[in-house]
């Protein structure tokens, strides 16, 4: 097995905060990661880039395959605008620093920050793409309200609402000139059962003018897993790949690269391998089983087409699992074509 490229392994290394409102108090977020490396470690310190970003960490020993946390908590009064702050993690088996970045956006509710901004005709919503965020394929359906404003002089009839079966869409029958109400999504993915990233549309159909009124709506699925007893994480599958940054080198534009990756479950139960998902079509992957035995290695080929494409390369993969402290990994790829 390849040598492990990150031992401190994090799903992700940014995290962002979105819209976060100033008057609303400290935003906090946890950055987990698991130890990949084959003896136990610790966080010698976290030094974050402002003194409005307070850190805190696992203070104690990681033992192998155990995992952490780097506990970021942001204060956004009197700090209006765009944000971009870091912390700088230390280990005691790496040499270079570990990076975390937090972003967002700190708006004044009180000073227009919920307004309609957004034109449908007469038609007025604050953006006409609406992000759920986060939604379990195994959790019930999450309901959401969106506020919609008849912005013109007069009623206006919302006769339906055209939306995938995942989405069930509640909405004011008439709205009359000024009238504001509320548009109401019911997300079930459960029933759509997918991974990862997802895009859907919805139209409602009315009697304004430019009668059909598109809204993209976008989530993010996964699998939840609650909280593991001390015991029970020592009994849990574990999923570890033997490298997560692969390099395919300099390659000539045309020709397909392969490489492979190992995936093993470390843990004491059975791993199931839920998706994998490349982030671009130029790439393909296969694993040969989905389902891994304490022990069991599994090994996905990777597949890239250089076709139409030239210069530097970063894609990446992800992978869902029933690694219920790390369900969803990411592999990244790099490389040049020629």
């Amino acid at each position: 097995m390849a040598q492990i490229t990150e031992p401190v392994f994090f799903k992700s290394k940014t995290y962002d905060f979105g819209e976060v409102v100033e008057s609303g108090g400290n935003v906090e977020y946890d950055f987990t990661f698991t130890n990949l490396a084959n003896r136990p470690i610790r966080i010698l310190n976290v030094q974050a880039s402002c003194g409005c970003t307070t850190p805190g960490w696992t203070k104690e020993t990681i033992s192998a395959s155990g995992s952490g946390f780097i506990k970021v908590s942001f204060d956004p009064k009197g700090k209006p605008g765009y944000f971009n702050k870091t912390l700088t993690v230390t280990t005691d088996i790496e040499k270079n620093p570990i990076v975390l970045t937090i972003k967002g956006n700190v708006v004044d509710k009180k000073s227009g920050g919920d307004e309609l901004k957004v034109v449908m005709g007469n038609l007025r919503v604050k953006s006409n793409s609406l992000t759920l965020g986060k939604v379990f394929v195994n959790k019930p359906a999450i309901t959401q309200e969106f506020k919609i404003q008849n912005a013109g002089s007069e009623s206006i009839t919302i006769k339906r609402a055209n939306a995938p079966a995942h989405i069930k869409v509640t909405t004011p029958v008439t709205l009359q000139a000024g009238e504001t109400g509320m548009l109401n999504l019911n997300y079930d993915a459960k029933t759509l059962n997918r991974y990862g990233f997802i895009a859907d549309r919805i139209e409602l159909v009315t009697t304004d003018v430019d009668s059909i009124k598109a809204i993209s709506v976008y989530a993010m699925a996964e699998e939840f897993f609650p909280t593991l007893s001390a015991t029970e994480i020592t009994k849990a599958p574990v999923l570890l790949a033997n490298n997560y940054a692969l390099d395919f080198g300099r390659v000539q534009q045309g020709t397909k690269s392969e490489l492979t990756v190992s995936l093993q479950n470390k843990g004491k139960q059975p791993l199931t391998i839920r998706e994998v998902q490349p982030n671009c079509t130029c790439v393909t992957t296969s694993v040969d089983k989905n389902l891994l035995q304490p022990g069991e290695i599994a090994t996905m080929k990777i597949v890239l087409d250089t076709k139409g494409r030239a210069g530097t390369q970063n894609k990446s993969i992800t992978i869902y699992s029933t690694d219920p402290r790390n369900p969803v990994q990411r592999i990244t790829m790099s490389g040049f074509i020629e």
